[in-house]
């Protein structure tokens, strides 16, 4: 359910959805993903594109991510120069270089 609906939502609007969620399913933690290989796949990306390791970029790319997993047709918005264009770069030479090193965990 988070995967498909945080990246969708306003910054602000995040505390609030959580907590909605926790009210629903009160006796469930619920834990952040590691996504290990990915991330590190995207630093190494950032770091060959001579583009900085920012934390927020990194979370919206694999945001993207999460949301090919759930969505078939995605829509990038935002003002110009927000980093649209870079951010689904950043995801496609990502998931090029996994497939390339055979990642064995395929959903990559």
């Amino acid at each position: 359910m988070k995967d498909a609906n945080v990246p969708k939502f306003l910054k602000d609007d995040l505390p609030l959805f959580n907590a909605i969620v926790q009210d629903l399913f009160p006796s469930v933690e619920i834990q952040d993903k590691e996504y290990g290989d990915l991330e590190v796949t995207i630093k190494q990306v950032l770091s060959d594109k001579n583009h900085q390791e920012h934390t927020p970029f990194i979370i919206k790319v694999i945001q993207l991510y999460e949301t090919f997993n759930v969505r078939f047709g995605v829509m990038l918005v935002g003002p110009t120069g927000s980093g649209k264009t870079n951010c689904y770069e950043t995801l496609q030479e990502t998931m090029t270089t996994l497939r390339e090193k055979d990642h064995p965990n395929q959903q990559f």
